[in-house]
């Protein structure tokens, strides 16, 4: 009887002749404790209840950590919004604009402004673009991106090309310029940062 003398403070002494892998764990006696006392709304005995609803909170809490770690954000990042674009190389460009993503690849884009002097868009501009999603990692939205940009003069046609990539809140790249008015060619590299 070394055993009732042992747990009896907690009023354990009558389980443990019944279940002796108790006396192993302090720990492993205090869940049994916990549970022993609901396994009659399922039907299972007491220590066939209580190791079910061990397992069963164990696999609750696996499930939570594995779908918190899925992603805790609702509000993905994304391309849209204002962005300003610094151009450096052969020339010098630096313009503002706004772009939403359209569908898997489109891009639109709006409120083109050069902000610098530059004969090479003197006239009114057509913009396309394009944005490849290469990820999302918590609100960091990655991918491809394409921009062109080209005047609408039939005749004086002078055209911008941009290719790069996009990492958050920056898109970086290289840039290529061919046109029909004298000194509207080039080539460098560009910067483009959410304002």
């Amino acid at each position: 009887m070394k055993s009732s003398t042992y747990c009896a403070q907690d009023g354990t002494a009558q389980y443990e002749a019944m279940i002796p892998a108790l006396r192993l764990h302090p720990a492993t006696r205090h869940l049994y404790l916990l549970f022993r006392n609901f396994s009659w709304l399922v039907g299972f005995s007491e220590l066939e209840g209580a190791l079910m609803k061990t397992f069963g909170i164990v696999m609750l809490l696996v499930l939570g950590l594995t779908f918190s770690a899925c992603g805790g954000s609702n509000n993905p990042g994304t391309i849209n919004g204002n962005w300003s674009a610094s151009l450096t190389g052969s020339q010098t460009f630096a313009f503002t604009l706004s772009l939403t993503q359209t569908g898997s690849n489109g891009l639109s884009v709006t409120n083109l402004q050069f902000n610098s002097n530059s004969p090479c868009f003197a006239t009114p501009t057509t913009e396309t673009g394009s944005f490849g999603v290469g990820g999302n990692f918590n609100g960091n939205v990655t991918g491809s991106f394409g921009l062109n940009i080209s005047t609408e003069s039939p005749a004086d046609v002078n055209a911008l090309t941009l290719q790069g990539n996009v990492n958050g809140n920056t898109i970086t790249g290289t840039w290529g310029l061919t046109g029909a008015t004298a000194g509207c060619t080039g080539s460098g590299s560009f910067t483009i940062t959410r304002m």
